[in-house]
């Protein structure tokens, strides 16, 4: 019976040192979100007049579904493009018309989930809007989807005009039959927009800034942003109308990683 009792209360005595190493360990800590640099602000805070229609916080972009670090429809960009954009947009206002931003900063992670998405050839649910014309295995060779973002540095900014006063964009409804994103106005996604001849985020050449095939209204409403733009310190790129990289830029070498969320850019 010693034997036992003495077993029994070794075993008793092993059984409390783990208990009290369970209750005594540290929790395991979630590692905190990064927050923006101090140079970053919500475009709201500098220009509250900028219209704001943000595509990937919502399902409808070329994915077909909300965009990995969007947690609220904001648009996040550095102070020097962010100002830029309100000596723009006052400009734009007294001539009638304002700015329309789709997407400004953009973190990593959502980059991430584009190139998970483009390596998807099975996954063809918007192609009928956003690529008719382009064969998925095709996006990374002809420059539509890119491992790096210049959005992701923070002074590039996806955006439009709309005449004034603006009418409410259509509503997006999923499921519908899509239609191409460079059909006529009347046609596409009611937008809202001026008619720039596509749609935002087209994989389309007819989406290249100048393309001749693009004339009348459509040429003279994207040569109007772009001599906008050009004069508040932007550069477009030619390959998308909507497009612009405000120089000189704050990160020109760092890609960040930061939700896009209020509190990324609390007290900023």
């Amino acid at each position: 019976m010693t034997a036992i009792a003495t077993a029994f209360r070794a075993l008793a005595a092993t059984a409390a040192a783990l208990f009290a190493v369970t209750v005594t360990a540290p929790a395991a800590q979630a590692e905190p979100e990064p927050k923006a640099p101090r140079e970053f602000v919500s475009l709201r805070s500098v220009d509250s007049t900028i219209i704001q229609e943000m595509r990937y916080p919502t399902a409808h972009n070329f994915m077909g579904e909300p965009v990995d670090g969007y947690r609220q429809p904001l648009c996040i960009l550095t102070r020097p493009a962010a100002e830029a954009l309100h000596r723009a947009q006052l400009r734009l206002l007294r001539q009638g018309y304002s700015l329309k931003v789709y997407d400004c900063y953009r973190p990593q992670r959502a980059v991430d989930h584009f190139v998970r998405w483009a390596k998807d050839l099975d996954d063809e649910t918007m192609k009928g809007e956003f690529y008719p014309r382009v064969d998925k295995s095709r996006l990374f060779a002809d420059g539509y989807i890119a491992e790096k973002s210049g959005h992701s540095r923070g002074s590039t900014v996806d955006l439009t005009l709309v005449r004034l006063p603006a009418l409410p964009p259509g509503p997006y409804r999923p499921g519908g039959k899509p239609v191409p994103c460079y059909a006529p106005q009347g046609d596409r996604f009611p937008d809202n927009s001026v008619d720039m001849g596509t749609g935002f985020d087209c994989f389309d050449t007819l989406s290249h800034t100048d393309d001749p095939r693009i004339q009348g209204v459509q040429r003279a409403n994207r040569q109007f942003l772009k001599k906008t733009l050009t004069k508040a310190g932007f550069v477009n790129l030619a390959e998308e109308w909507w497009h612009y990289t405000f120089q000189p830029e704050a990160f020109p070498d760092t890609y960040f990683d930061f939700p896009v969320a209020r509190r990324s850019v609390a007290g900023h």
